[in-house]
């Protein structure tokens, strides 16, 4: 059941958090089952692919964690503000096992764009957390699979997937559900313009990720691995 299905009371009555999750699980799904996503879970992205996918999403975090850092007191930020949450340091432990000799230089449309859209998201607080729960949640969620199927692959023994390691915020689940539990205590303070304008906003970033990952699909015979 999506918000399409139901009345403009109905969904008022929903915590901010499933609002969030429901409202955009049509963009999710559409960046979730992307071709470049479907053939890296399946092994047959090759070293080169997944260093542009990398490189792509450091460009994305960096402006994340920037913006993160600047709002950090701001009330609405602050509910999910978490500094071990923070990914670039990781994305660069990644890239220098994947490309030890440094990363080709990238060019990224989608990557640019997704970064700007998180940029003039700090006109307001609420629109910059819809960017932080896409990303963050995403990637304690669907993206601990991706590390391990990567991880499996490539016989890596837990190397080159320091994007995916959480290590400074214990069990997953709990985190999870705390953060959730944040995001419902920052809606019970908005109106529900203020709700819909997040909700549209988490929509907009699922739109933006695949739109990287249809980028990175333009190219992907270039990134098959062989078996």
């Amino acid at each position: 059941m999506t918000t399409a299905s139901l009345d403009r009371t109905d969904v008022e009555s929903w915590s901010l958090s499933a609002a969030m999750k429901d409202g955009s699980a049509a963009e999710h799904d559409e960046a979730e089952t992307s071709l470049f996503v479907s053939e890296l879970l399946a092994g047959r992205v090759n070293e080169a692919g997944y260093v542009a996918y990398l490189t792509r999403l450091r460009t994305v975090y960096a402006t994340l964690e920037n913006v993160g850092r600047a709002l950090a007191e701001d009330p609405l930020v602050a509910q999910v503000y978490d500094p071990a949450l923070e990914r670039v340091a990781a994305l660069d432990e990644d890239l220098a096992f994947w490309a030890p000799d440094g990363a080709p230089e990238l060019e990224s449309e989608a990557a640019a764009e997704y970064a700007s859209a998180i940029a003039a998201s700090a006109v307001w607080g609420g629109l910059f957390v819809a960017h932080h729960y896409t990303r963050y949640l995403g990637d304690l969620s669907g993206g601990q699979a991706i590390g391990a199927l990567l991880d499996r692959n490539f016989g890596l023994g837990g190397k080159g997937v320091a994007f995916y390691a959480f290590p400074e915020i214990g069990k997953t689940k709990p985190y999870k559900d705390e953060y959730r539990r944040h995001l419902d205590a920052l809606g019970e303070g908005l109106n529900a313009d203020e709700r819909d304008r997040i909700v549209a906003e988490v929509k907009k970033a699922f739109t933006l990720n695949h739109a990287l990952f249809a980028e990175l699909g333009r190219d992907l015979e270039s990134y098959r691995r062989e078996a």
